[in-house]
């Protein structure tokens, strides 16, 4: 049974926390180093301050990353209170049938806990090709199990399906009925869809919200248990929050991100505030417990960078000097402040788009086009899905201050994207075959005579995606960028339409 109690919602000072603080703290936030979506501060299990960055919301599912790696080692540790499995289970116990004649040297001692901690020995990855958990453990191992770090997604995958072969069940039945019902996480709003062959979403495929991150954070704060009953073994939640490997992220330090270099316990993160430990995911999606002030600080956001680390300065440089013991006072200037900081944080908004509704070129420009050499698409769905197919021929229709355009894809598919001109966005919705990344906000300007500039906005999936239109008397050139996931460059590509 679905169990959610609200959280208490105080004033900052009425738990020791200046108001002048989080203001700061905001400055910093908006100031240009990230796009923030999201913030939520706790203190003694009461919500001071939160706050969205419209369109994002409170209720809005947003892209975890590996913060989903949390989720995953949770679903681990309860399987253990179950006993189901223990720390020190072999990889080779769980799944003899796909143990091979000559194992990799090192791939007996390989346990549960080596996974948990980054700690495998797996330097390299398994095909995707075939059985993929026989792949993973045919895998040489070129070290030691918990004699090295290497940070990645196989390992939190695998764990995955030694919880559907243990329980049979999928890892998000498994948590729906073992930790989202029970901690006041909706399970439907905890977005999941179709992942490549061999591959779980539980590694960085989860969408959730920022309270639900807060809520999963708040079970380690309180040593695994929620209400009275007990979710996470005890001991289990003090080895996840603790370091269990001190190995550093090679290049981490050299580039500054010293929150990396603190160590790893179960599926998180160690930082540089003494004793404090977070979820972490890509672009900055973190859930950061602070044990020796009772707060929980929950965010999203886009950030550069796989691992940025700004934003855990800024906590730690801004907000937490001006956390105290006691509970605060404020004299009259404090409660103006209050009302102010209150006021700011219902109106927080990322940039407006650009207004320029108008060029020569706008009056022919709408039409129907087929795609002639080259291809493109309009979906983004980032990491979290194959593109989708590309388009064959688009019809663009320019109203005054909206529009629309409506497309065909190689495999039949339509859908049309409604867009703003007015400085605005327009909300789409599509029924994507992906389950995620439904929501669109669209808006366009022009950016000279002849070139229109189309943004999508895919909270979701944290993504954004922009092309551009350039018209002429027979037809049209289609630009996007793609790549820029890591590893990946980011590449213009052009697509050339005629007009019908």
């Amino acid at each position: 049974m679905f169990n959610r109690k609200e959280f208490e919602r105080v004033t900052p000072e009425s738990v020791g926390i200046r108001s002048d603080a989080i203001m700061a703290l905001v400055d910093s936030l908006e100031s240009g180093y990230t796009e923030m979506h999201g913030l939520m501060i706790m203190r003694h299990g009461k919500v001071c301050a939160e706050g969205w960055w419209a369109p994002y919301a409170p209720g809005m599912p947003h892209m975890c990353a590996s913060l989903t790696k949390t989720y995953m080692g949770t679903a681990i540790g309860i399987a253990i209170k179950e006993g189901l499995l223990r720390l020190d289970s072999h990889v080779n116990e769980i799944f003899p049938e796909y143990v091979p004649e000559n194992p990799s040297p090192y791939f007996n001692e390989l346990t549960i806990r080596h996974i948990l901690t980054m700690g495998s020995g797996i330097h390299s990855f398994p095909s995707m090709e075939g059985n993929w958990v026989r792949n993973f453990i045919a895998m040489p191992l070129s070290a030691r199990p918990g004699e090295s770090f290497r940070y990645n997604s196989v390992g939190s995958t695998f764990l995955g399906k030694v919880i559907e072969k243990l329980t049979g069940k999928t890892v998000y039945e498994y948590l729906d009925e073992k930790l989202f019902c029970k901690i006041g996480i909706d399970g439907r709003n905890i977005l999941h869809g179709i992942a490549p062959e061999g591959q779980d979403m539980w590694a960085w495929r989860t969408v959730s919200t920022t309270e639900d991150n807060l809520r999963l954070m708040k079970l380690y704060a309180d040593g695994g248990v929620w209400e009275g009953e007990r979710i996470l073994p005890e001991a289990y939640v003090q080895l996840a929050t603790t370091p269990q490997n001190t190995h550093e992220n090679p290049g981490a330090r050299e580039h500054g991100e010293l929150d990396h270099c603190c160590g790893y316990g179960y599926q998180m993160w160690m930082c540089r505030y003494p004793g404090a430990y977070r979820a972490d995911g890509a672009a900055g999606q973190y859930s950061i417990v602070i044990p020796d002030k009772d707060m929980i600080i929950s965010m999203n956001e886009n950030a550069p960078g796989v691992f940025p680390t700004t934003v855990l300065e800024k906590l730690w440089e801004i907000l937490m000097p001006g956390v105290e013991d006691a509970p605060i006072e404020p004299d009259e200037a404090g409660r103006a402040l209050q009302e102010k900081l209150l006021n700011r944080l219902r109106h927080l908004a990322i940039a407006a788009p650009v207004f320029a509704p108008y060029a020569p070129e706008k009056e022919t420009a709408s039409g129907t086009y087929r795609v002639r050499e080259g291809s493109f698409d309009l979906y983004c769905l980032g990491m979290f899905a194959p593109e989708a197919a590309p388009v064959r021929s688009f019809t663009v229709d320019f109203g005054v201050m909206e529009g629309c355009i409506r497309w065909k894809g190689t495999d039949n598919t339509e859908c049309t994207v409604e867009f703003a001109m007015d400085g605005s966005r327009r909300y789409n919705r599509f029924p994507s075959p992906w389950q995620f990344a439904t929501k669109c906000y669209a808006n366009g300007y022009w950016e000279d005579g002849s070139t229109f500039r189309l943004e999508e906005l895919w909270p979701e999936n944290n993504s954004t995606k922009t092309l551009w239109f350039t018209f002429s008397e027979d037809g049209c050139t289609v630009c996007q960028m793609k790549g820029g996931l890591p590893g990946q460059p980011v590449v213009k590509v052009e697509t050339r339409a005629v007009r019908i």
